[in-house]
């Protein structure tokens, strides 16, 4: 990811694969009081209908929002949005995405729009979204 103000639409990001488990999900619950038991235990997730335990949302959204601040570290993310439509799985690869899909001007600031989605290892969007980032020197 190259941090540049120089946008336009159809640039794409993104993080590469990743994978996230228990010792990611421990530190996240420990700091948001966030120790639900469909996060912590297979079973728990089981009982819930998945195939086991079940990554937090608010922690995948935390990591759109890093996309996002890794991408532009001087931007502004001014609006993020996530809609779960499926499960990120206990240390299953998945990968975060996004593309700009404008560049505008409004009330004197640089604004980027971007599509972005988190995708399981088989391109299945797991979290389909959208976001907007000031660009530095807006």
């Amino acid at each position: 990811m190259n941090a540049s103000t120089e946008v336009t639409v159809g640039d794409r990001i993104s993080t590469g694969p990743r994978r996230t488990g228990y010792p990611e999900w421990n530190r996240f619950a420990a700091v948001n009081d966030e120790f639900v038991p469909i996060h912590m235990d297979d079973e728990e997730g089981r009982r819930a209908g998945y195939p086991g335990s079940i990554a937090m949302g608010r922690l995948l959204w935390s990591y759109a929002h890093r996309l996002l601040r890794d991408w532009q570290p001087e931007g502004r993310v001014v609006a993020l949005s996530l809609r779960f439509r499926g499960p990120v799985l206990r240390d299953a690869p998945f990968e975060l995405r996004a593309t700009v899909t404008g560049v505008r001007e409004q009330q004197g600031e640089r604004l980027v729009d971007v599509d972005l989605s988190i995708e399981d290892e088989a391109g299945s969007v797991l979290a389909p979204g959208t976001a907007t980032v000031t660009l530095p020197g807006s």
